[in-house]
């Protein structure tokens, strides 16, 4: 089998540009899109700004790039779940592992629902695509769960779906977390039993 190489300048250049997303990611999660700027992220790399806008050329892009990763991320979550797990299942590890990811310093799927962000996000024909991706993922385990009897059939599915995505970003995590009484583990299982079971975490 012939083996394409990838050229060093090519590997280096992509190597950067992962480099960049994490900083925008943890940036984005420390200190939010508003108060983030390109000279934040180019000290958090390591790089001259001018080499930072080589790769993007404003904080928007930058944002919709590492939102992007995040939400391909999350496709390959969902296909890597084993075939046999219940549709309610899915959806539970899904949120599961939103939480943990936001716990290791990742950004949250929806950091803002306004303003400049929103507007990038789009106008970002990438994001739009793989969030499509994502929300007909969602929808459609809603649906196989409701059929298999695991959600209230009262329970519209805007307000399911919305839910899990709100909880990715839900500012408890952080109160949580900076009480110390709990450990991220104990968050994370808190807060998907409050999700899916409700304050009394009965079935």
């Amino acid at each position: 089998m012939l083996e394409i190489k990838i050229p060093f300048k090519k590997q280096q250049f992509e190597a950067r540009e992962e480099a960049i997303l994490d900083a925008v990611n943890m940036l984005l999660s420390e200190k939010g899109f508003d108060l983030m700027t390109m000279d934040d992220v180019a000290d958090a790399v390591g790089v001259a700004k001018g080499s930072l806008y080589k790769h993007f050329s404003s904080k928007e892009k930058l944002a919709a790039a590492a939102m992007t990763r995040l939400l391909t991320l999350t496709v390959e979550v969902l296909d890597g779940m084993p075939p046999d797990w219940s549709a309610a299942r899915k959806l539970e590890e899904i949120l599961r592992w939103s939480l943990q990811h936001r716990l290791r310093g990742g950004v949250p799927h929806l950091p803002s629902t306004r303003g400049a962000l929103q507007r990038a996000l789009m106008m970002n024909l990438d994001y739009l695509a793989i969030a499509f991706k994502v929300n007909k993922r969602f929808y459609a385990l809603v649906a196989e769960a409701r059929k298999a009897g695991d959600i209230s059939p009262d329970m519209p599915d805007d307000v399911i779906v919305f839910t899990l995505y709100s909880r990715s970003c839900d500012p408890t995590v952080e109160f949580l977390r900076q009480a110390g009484k709990l450990t991220n583990e104990q968050i994370v299982e808190a807060m998907v039993t409050a999700t899916f079971r409700g304050l009394t975490g009965k079935n």
